[in-house]
């Protein structure tokens, strides 16, 4: 490979769809450079992935990008409604359970925030043709949207390609690096994915349509065929899913359904197939409006948008990288399609991934046993939370797709009675966080001590400022994770009244000071969880946990619904009243202490981790 011309860059990621996107914009708010080859010339318009969960969520609102997600990107679900029973989401990070987003609009605003970026650079109409490994980090070759034949050197060559994708398929595999069956429950079936794109009709446009005669608008017309809940169908036949997604104007549906075995999945995507399967479940028996005929919602007002079969199984990659070589998204896993997982999951290895690239960046030239190891330790971590997604993503497709009819039975029996009793209902409502945030599992070159309440996902709560004066509301991460703090690990100080935090702020003035790329104490974030402390005194970066009822009077609260089972004193119990918090920027715990002692030995730790220690020093822990 000719290296004459050659540029270079800290990281190339390969594919530039939502995976990517999220990798490139973390990397470059930390000031790492990257640049992101993508093979097509434009954003795709077929809306694919279409549910986003609060992890997801989350992280969007970790790139300034919260005052689209309602407004550009897409909708909260509000329900789960399976046929039989009701299942209503609900989050455990601040934000809503799941939101059906249009895909598009998902990765246009990911390409704003890139652009906005100095860091980041996206070049499109790219296809990368070799790659090879050298002593100080990779070499590309790739032909630009003008045909010409580049190369470009970097520490690091991501695969964020997909699963047919040039990074595993090519450059990988033969390097014994394969998809494998990701859970001890095996699922491999094909699905037939649809999208509609609906039309109004009207008096005018449908004279003969006999809802109008009964008073019916078009709007709630489009209600009553198309309604809000996002609905599992628990049909033992043929299994299906519908909903709406995108914002409420796009008038975006939804509907997959399952191939049977005896099934070609092309034939049933084609038109006919899809009239025989689908628009049953678009007409209405004429009794329900006592009409001697059926409804049918108007064929002519409903656009095909997609239709094509998808093979969905449950797969991950026995490695996720090679020297410095590393796939994540759908290059190393993936989904069924019942939890909303696979999008999400993308973003959890990006932010994941992006703080240790930036870490081995910063740090030149980073030992390749060091470089192994901490990428070793990201996709340990990764499949950790992956068997969790995988388990009741799995769990969610056996509950859709039963056919055993005493099964059938008992789950609808099971639905109905979980209504009747509140608690339960509540159970129900919290989905897969019912057993809390993420907590991960200790082993050899993971960055954080878990004799220190380490590897658990923070919560993440509202707060305000404790000026009276300062009313505005604020989601915890994005005062704890300013984009004006530099340092790759933050503290957090979680005490009960200004007092104390004003006290333990001054106390950690004692402590010698650690200044430097990886943690700083001056940047220190400090919440109060008593919700009714105000001072006039100035006390910066200090704030108090906000209600409920201030979080819904506020602009983050627009176009999405009021916070159920809201606790904003969840941070400390998750927490176990520790004091000294270190979080790593993927907003896990690094060490979480209890005195200044353990917070300066936690620091030190973590600084020497951030400069090529192997693991954390626990010596005197």
């Amino acid at each position: 490979m000719s290296v004459s011309d050659c540029e270079s860059t800290d990281v190339v990621i390969c594919g530039c769809g939502p995976t990517g996107a999220v990798l490139s914009a973390y990397l470059g708010q930390m000031d790492i450079r990257n640049v992101v080859l993508e093979r097509g010339r434009d954003i795709t318009t077929d809306p694919r992935g279409i549910a986003l969960d609060e992890d997801g969520i989350r992280l969007l609102q970790g790139l300034g990008l919260y005052s689209s997600i309602y407004s550009k990107i897409g909708t909260s679900m509000n329900i789960f409604k399976f046929i039989g029973g009701a299942a209503p989401t609900e989050g455990g990070t601040g934000h809503v359970g799941f939101i059906c987003h249009k895909q598009p609009a998902l990765e246009y605003e990911l390409r704003q925030r890139m652009a906005e970026l100095e860091t980041c650079e996206l070049r499109s109409g790219c296809e990368v043709t070799s790659l090879c490994e050298q002593e100080d980090g990779t070499l590309c070759s790739y032909r630009d949207a003008e045909g010409q034949l580049r190369n470009i050197k970097s520490r690091f060559f991501v695969g964020a390609d997909g699963k047919t994708g040039f990074t595993r398929k090519q450059y990988l595999e033969p390097r014994g690096i394969r998809m494998e069956q990701a859970h001890q429950a095996f699922y491999e079936e094909t699905w037939v994915a649809l999208n509609w794109q609906i039309d109004l009709p009207s008096e005018k446009t449908h004279p003969d349509f006999p809802l109008w005669k009964l008073g019916y608008t078009p709007e709630q017309v489009y209600d009553l065929f198309f309604p809000v809940d996002f609905r599992f169908i628990c049909n033992p036949t043929r299994p299906s899913v519908c909903g709406r997604f995108g914002l409420p104007s796009d008038r975006l549906w939804r509907f997959e359904f399952v191939v049977m075995k005896n099934e070609d999945g092309e034939q049933m995507s084609r038109p006919d197939m899809i009239k025989k399967v689908v628009f049953p479940y678009i007409t209405h028996a004429g009794s329900r409006y006592s009409l001697s005929q059926d409804v049918v919602y108007p064929e002519d007002c409903i656009k095909v948008l997609r239709s094509r079969p998808f093979r969905f199984s449950a797969r991950s990659c026995n490695r996720w990288s090679d020297g410095n070589v590393i796939l994540c998204g759908d290059a190393a896993h993936v989904f069924p399609p019942f939890g909303g997982q696979g999008i999400a999951s993308g973003f959890r290895d990006a932010i994941s991934l992006a703080w240790r690239l930036a870490l081995l960046c910063r740090n030149k030239p980073s030992r390749p046993e060091f470089t192994n190891s901490v990428l070793m330790a990201w996709y340990q971590e990764r499949q950790q939370q992956l068997e969790k997604s995988l388990a009741s993503t799995i769990e969610n497709g056996r509950f859709v797709c039963e056919s055993n009819s005493i099964k059938i039975m008992l789950r609808d029996i099971y639905l109905w009675i979980t209504q009747l009793v509140p608690s339960w209902r509540h159970e129900l409502r919290l989905g897969r966080r019912k057993e809390g945030m993420i907590q991960y599992s200790h082993s050899e070159g993971m960055p954080f001590i878990p004799e220190l309440g380490g590897g658990l996902c923070l919560p993440q709560v509202y707060c305000r400022s404790v000026r009276e004066e300062e009313a505005e509301v604020f989601f915890t991460d994005d005062v704890i994770f300013s984009q004006d703090k530099k340092a790759l690990f933050q503290i957090l100080i979680v005490v009960e009244s200004i007092e104390e935090a004003i006290s333990c702020r001054q106390e950690m003035t004692r402590i010698e000071r650690l200044y430097n790329d990886e943690i700083d104490f001056d940047e220190a974030t400090t919440l109060i969880e008593d919700s009714t402390c105000e001072t006039r005194e100035n006390l910066d970066c200090i704030f108090r946990v906000a209600t409920d009822e201030e979080f819904a009077n506020s602009s983050f609260c627009e176009k999405r619904p009021d916070p159920n089972y809201y606790d904003p004193l969840i941070i400390g119990k998750y927490l176990k009243r520790r004091k000294f918090i270190i979080l790593r920027p993927d907003r896990f715990v690094f060490a979480a202490c209890n005195t200044l002692e353990e917070l300066e030995r936690a620091a030190r730790n973590a600084v020497a981790y951030g400069q090529g220690g192997f693991e954390y020093q626990d010596r005197d822990m």
